[in-house]
C-alpha cells in the first residue's frame, strides 16, 4: 500500500468471471497497489455464490461474498436454490444476501418469478439476519413496495450500483437504504442524473465500488482495449465521488471505509493471500 494514501474497500466486484481467469493474481494485486485492500465479490446465482465463496476463502481476510440470485436468473430460483443460500450464507465470509431485486430493463425473466425471488431472499435475510445487496433497474414502484415492508425487519439494505435521480435517490434514503456507487459517476453522457445525486447522499449512506469487470469508468487517462474494468479503478471513481461532493479524497475514503465496515460488520484487512 502507498504511504499516507488512504484505503478503500470495494463492496461489489465479480473476480469470478471468467474475464479473470487468466490473470486473477495480477489484478489482485494492481488492488493491492491502488489501495483496495478489502473486497466483496457478488454472487449473482446459486453457482455463483458458490465460486465467490471459494474466492473468498483463497482470500480470507480480505475477500468477502454475498449469496444471492440475480433477476436476470430468478426464472431458475426454486426451493432447493434458497436452501443453498441459506447454507452458504452461515458461513463467516459471506457477509449479505444477493445480488437481489428487480431488473425490468431486460427482463431475462418474468416480471412475476422475479417478484417471487426477490421476496424469498429478503425472507432469507430477515431469517439469518443479513443485511441486502440489492440490485433495481427500471422497476423502481414494484422494487419499493416489496422492499418498504420488509425493511423493519433487514439488519439493513444497499441499493447497488445506483444511477438514478435524486428524487429516486431520496424514496431508498427515506426506507434506510445504503447506496453503492460506481463508474457510471464517470460518464457525463448517461451519467447526468447520478451527478446530481451524489452531492446529496448523506456521509453516512455511501459506499463505493466498480462492479468489475463491468462498468469501466469511461474518463480513465489510458483505457484498457479490453475493456474491462477492475478493482484498482475503485480509487479513480472514489476521486471523482469526492469532487463532486466538494470533499477530499482522504475523507470520501475514510466515511466510505467507515460506512462499509459497520454495514457488512467487516474485520480490519489482514495481509494473506493464496
Amino acid at each position: 500500500m502507498s504511504a499516507n494514501v488512504p484505503s478503500v474497500i470495494d463492496i461489489g466486484l465479480n473476480l469470478t468471471h471468467k474475464s479473470f481467469q487468466e490473470d486473477l493474481l495480477e489484478v489482485v494485486e494492481r488492488a493491492k497497489q491502488a489501495d483496495v485492500d478489502r473486497m466483496i465479490l457478488t454472487g449473482s446465482s446459486v453457482e455463483g455464490s458458490q465460486d465467490a465463496l471459494n474466492l473468498a476463502r483463497r482470500y480470507s481476510g480480505t475477500m468477502f461474498s454475498t449469496a444471492g440470485i440475480h433477476p436476470h436468473h430468478a426464472a431458475d430460483c426454486q426451493t432447493d436454490s434458497l436452501t443453498i443460500l441459506r447454507q452458504l450464507a452461515q458461513e463467516k465470509l459471506v457477509v449479505a444476501i444477493g445480488e437481489c431485486g428487480l431488473d425490468y430493463f431486460r427482463d431475462f425473466s418474468p416480471r412475476e418469478a422475479q417478484r417471487s425471488c426477490f421476496r424469498r431472499h429478503l425472507d432469507l435475510a430477515q431469517e439469518l439476519q443479513l443485511p441486502v445487496f440489492l440490485h433495481e433497474r427500471d422497476a423502481h414502484d414494484d422494487f419499493l413496495s416489496l422492499l418498504e415492508p420488509a425493511m423493519p425487519d433487514l439488519k439493513g439494505a444497499v441499493v447497488h450500483c445506483f444511477t438514478d435521480s435524486p428524487a429516486v435517490m431520496q424514496a431508498y434514503l427515506n426506507l434506510g437504504c445504503y447506496l453503492g456507487i460506481t463508474g457510471w459517476v464517470c460518464d457525463e453522457r448517461r451519467g447526468e442524473a447520478l451527478r446530481q445525486s451524489v452531492p446529496l447522499i448523506p456521509d453516512d449512506r455511501l459506499m463505493i465500488e466498480t462492479d468489475a469487470p463491468y462498468l469501466m469508468p469511461r474518463d480513465l487517462p489510458q483505457s484498457p482495449k479490453s475493456r474491462r474494468n477492475e478493482p484498482c479503478h475503485l480509487p479513480h471513481i472514489g476521486r471523482e465521488i469526492a469532487s463532486l461532493r466538494n470533499q477530499s479524497y482522504e475523507r470520501l475514503a475514510e466515511l466510505t471505509t467507515r460506512n462499509t465496515e459497520r454495514f457488512f460488520e467487516l474485520p480490519k484487512p489482514e495481509n494473506t493471500t493464496s
